[in-house]
């Protein structure tokens, strides 16, 4: 399927800052396309060059087959934007500014079909200035999708949402990739980025440090699975020299490496035959989040030596 977003060599300067050095990658048409990264490490800018907001320093970026600087108003009409901290006029309702926005971009949006589709439709006719934080975040998101465009670029779309909200907002994402659009999310919920994305790309300090499918990031950069059992130290060694693998123990949690499947049943009988006390087992995987974590720190940890070397 062809890149509905393009980026090759992008390169963003702030003076003697570079921003954004020179990073590559593509989303396919009609997959939600999740960009990840700590404060400041270029998502923002990013996301605002290919939004056509800021110019870039060097490389190409093409959205939809447009250039997003010296074709901005073009691309402006098949994109839907909601921008961090989102915010409106006070005096104004939800069903005026659905109107509003029609009228700018000569559609035929239907404000109560649009709100029911983000769960506003209880609020249609009630001030901005009267509206929650989360509720204002629902908003901004009906609004994005009054010019029915091909691509939703959604920052932080979530944030300050109830568990229920937040939900209601991910079935929004995933009626819009039912319909063929693309979404370009940006969030600081991992478990978010997790469920929703198809291709996730990590950036940090300016350079992408990790892309892929969510599992295909956890596989190359995550631990493997464990299993945690309670038991005593001696249980460990047992479980050690039985099983040839690494069992540490550590306030009564004994955990073992599963590299395979069949790894899990195998401690099972191992504990079994071992005749020795044991209670409470459990099985783990790292998440999304923990890469993240781990990628990012080990960043920081690595940039602080060479800063300490230098």
């Amino acid at each position: 399927m062809a890149g509905s977003i393009e980026v090759h060599g992008l390169v963003k300067r702030y003076g003697s800052l570079t921003a954004v050095n020179g990073i590559n990658f593509e989303v396919p048409a009609g997959s939600v396309f999740s960009f990840l990264g700590p404060n400041g490490a270029g998502k923002t800018t990013t996301t605002e060059i290919l939004e056509g907001l800021r110019q870039k320093t060097d490389g190409s970026v093409s959205v939809l087959g447009l250039d997003p600087w010296s074709q901005g108003a073009e691309l402006h009409r098949r994109i839907g934007v909601i921008p961090q901290e989102f915010r409106f006029f006070d005096k104004i309702t939800p069903r005026e500014a659905i109107e509003y926005y029609r009228a700018l971009f000569h559609t035929g949006a239907d404000p109560k079909k649009i709100l029911a589709q983000v769960e506003l439709l209880d609020k249609i006719d009630s001030r901005y200035d009267t509206l929650s934080g989360g509720q204002k975040q629902k908003l901004g998101l009906a609004l994005a999708l009054t010019n029915d465009p091909e691509i939703c670029f959604l920052d932080e779309p979530t944030t300050g949402l109830d568990p229920h909200a937040r939900r209601a907002i991910w079935e929004v994402i995933r009626a819009l990739k039912r319909d063929g659009r693309t979404v370009f999310l940006t969030t600081h919920y991992l478990e978010e980025a997790e469920i929703l994305a198809d291709r996730v790309a990590i950036i940090h300090q300016g350079n992408i440090i990790a892309a892929g499918t969510p599992q295909e990031i956890i596989r190359e950069y995550g631990r493997p699975a464990r299993m945690r059992v309670n038991g005593s130290p001696e249980l460990a060694d047992y479980l050690a020299r039985k099983l040839g693998v690494q069992a540490a123990a550590e306030g009564g949690r004994i955990e073992i490496d599963l590299h395979r499947k069949e790894d899990a049943l195998r401690v099972l009988f191992a504990l079994d035959a071992s005749g020795l006390p044991w209670d409470s087992f459990a099985t783990e995987q790292d998440t999304l989040e923990d890469v993240f974590i781990r990628l990012v720190g080990r960043m920081d940890d690595g940039a602080l030596k060479s800063g300490a070397a230098g």
